[in-house]
C-alpha cells in the first residue's frame, strides 16, 4: 500500500473521544509550591475520564509529557498494564506528535485506548525559560557560542528571525500587536484563562521589549496547570458520551539546524507538509473553520500562515487584520487566547480547545458551525493536524 494510500485510509478512523484540563487561572493566582505534575495530571485525567465515561480499566496506552515518568504516574492512576506506553519530553513540538503517535498506536492496533497527560508546575517552582538556560535554552552544541551575544532562550532566536522577516518583507510591529490583541479578546472570553484584562494597541506598543523586537506581550506565559486527552478508533468512539472528534489527517516535518531557529522562517519544511496534510484530509485551506497555531513567541504565527499557504511569503504582516483572525472572521485564530493569554500548556491546551469548539462548547468565543478545525506547531519538529466533527 503506498504512502499517499495510507494516508487516506487513516482519515477518520481515530478520535479523540476526551478531554480535561485544569483551571490556568485559578492556579495563576494560587500558587503552590508542592503542588507536583502527577498531582496535576491526575486532576486532568479525572475530567478527561468523566468527559467522555470511561474508566481507567478502559486505558492499555499512556503517554506523559513533562510529568517526568510514565511508570510512576500510571502507578498514580492504578494502570499496572498498559500495552502501548513512553514518556515525552516537556518541549512544545511534542504535544502534536503525541497526538500523531497516540493515534498511530490506535490506528494500528498496539492499544485500543490512549490517555496523553500533561502536568506542568512551572509557575509555582519558579521556572524561568531562558536566561540560566532552564525550561528553554538553546538545545545545540552551539550554546556556549550563542548566549555571549543574548542568544540564552528561544524567544531571542525568534526575535532574531522576526527581525529578518521584518528587513525581508517589511513586516510592521503592529502585525503581532494584532496577534497579541487578539488572544486577550478570546481569553477574556475563557472562564479558565490566565489573563483577562482589555488589551489595546497602544498598550501593546508601549510593553516593554524582552528580546528586541518582541515585546513582554509577545511571549508565552509561564503558569501551572494540566492536560488531558483520550483517543481511540472512530468504533468505539461512537458509543461514548461525547460526539467523536475525528483525527481526518496528521503530518510532521523537521527542520534541524545548528541553532533553535531557520533562516526561512521554517518555510520549506511547512510548505512541503502542507499539501499531504490537505490531501490526507480531503479539503482545502478555505474548509479551515478555526486554527489553533502554537505561539510560543508572536511571530511563530505569521511563519505558520506563511508555510502552511494561507496566505503567501512574506505576506502574513498585511494577511493578519482583527477583522480576519477574529471569531467572526475568515480565519479564527487561538480561540481561547493561546500561550499568550489563555495559558502555556506547550501545545496541549490548544488541542483541547479544539475539540471543544467542534462539539460546540465554548460559549461566547464559540466559532458558528465549526467543522473542520487545524493544529499546528511550528518549530524544528513541525507537527499539524485536522480534526473534524
Amino acid at each position: 500500500m503506498s504512502r499517499d494510500t495510507l494516508k487516506r485510509d487513516f482519515r477518520d478512523k481515530v478520535a479523540i473521544v476526551g478531554v480535561g484540563t485544569t483551571d490556568f487561572g485559578a492556579m495563576y493566582r494560587d500558587l503552590d509550591p508542592q503542588r507536583s505534575n502527577y498531582q496535576l495530571g491526575l486532576t486532568a485525567f479525572k475530567a478527561a475520564i468523566e468527559d467522555c465515561g470511561l474508566t481507567r480499566d478502559d486505558i492499555d496506552g499512556i503517554f506523559t509529557s513533562r510529568v517526568p515518568d510514565t511508570v510512576r504516574m500510571s502507578e498514580i492512576l492504578g494502570i499496572r498494564h498498559p500495552r502501548f506506553s513512553s514518556t515525552l519530553p516537556g518541549g512544545g513540538r511534542y504535544s502534536g506528535l503525541g497526538v500523531q503517535y497516540a493515534a498511530m498506536a490506535v490506528y494500528s492496533g498496539m492499544a485500543d485506548t490512549v490517555a496523553l497527560i500533561y502536568g506542568n508546575n512551572g509557575r509555582s517552582v519558579g521556572a524561568k525559560y531562558g536566561g540560566d538556560g532552564e525550561g528553554g535554552g538553546p538545545e545545540s552544541n552551539s550554546a556556549d557560542f550563542d548566549v555571549p551575544y543574548g542568544m540564552t532562550s528561544p524567544g531571542a532566536q525568534y526575535g532574531l528571525m522576526y527581525r529578518r522577516h521584518q528587513a525581508l518583507y517589511g513586516t510592521p510591529a503592529e502585525a503581532l500587536g494584532h496577534l497579541a490583541i487578539n488572544n486577550r479578546n478570546n481569553a477574556m472570553k475563557n472562564p479558565i484563562s490566565v489573563m483577562k484584562n482589555p488589551l489595546s494597541m497602544e498598550d501593546y506598543l508601549n510593553t516593554r521589549f524582552i528580546a528586541e523586537p518582541l515585546r513582554l506581550l509577545d511571549y508565552c506565559l509561564i503558569n501551572d496547570g494540566a492536560v488531558c486527552i483520550i483517543v481511540t478508533s472512530a468504533e468505539r468512539a461512537r458509543d461514548l458520551k461525547q460526539p467523536p472528534i475525528y483525527i481526518s489527517a496528521t503530518q510532521s516535518t523537521s527542520d534541524f539546524t545548528a541553532q533553535y531557529l531557520s533562516d526561512n522562517f521554517y518555510y520549506d519544511s511547512l510548505s512541503s507538509m502542507a499539501p499531504d496534510l490537505f490531501g490526507a484530509a480531503g479539503i482545502d485551506r478555505k474548509d479551515i473553520d478555526f486554527a489553533q497555531i502554537y505561539d510560543n513567541f508572536t511571530p511563530t504565527v505569521l511563519f505558520s500562515l506563511e508555510g502552511l499557504g494561507f496566505c503567501g511569503k512574506g505576506e502574513s504582516g498585511s494577511w493578519v487584520t482583527p477583522e480576519r483572525i477574529s471569531l467572526t472572521g475568515e480565519l479564527p485564530l487561538n480561540t481561547s487566547g493561546g500561550h499568550t493569554s489563555e495559558s502555556y500548556m506547550q501545545g496541549w491546551a490548544m488541542h483541547v480547545e479544539a475539540v471543544r469548539q467542534l462539539r460546540g462548547e465554548c460559549g461566547d468565543r464559540q466559532v458558528a458551525n465549526a467543522e473542520f478545525g487545524l493544529y499546528s506547531c511550528t518549530s524544528p519538529v513541525s507537527a499539524a493536524h485536522i480534526l473534524r466533527r
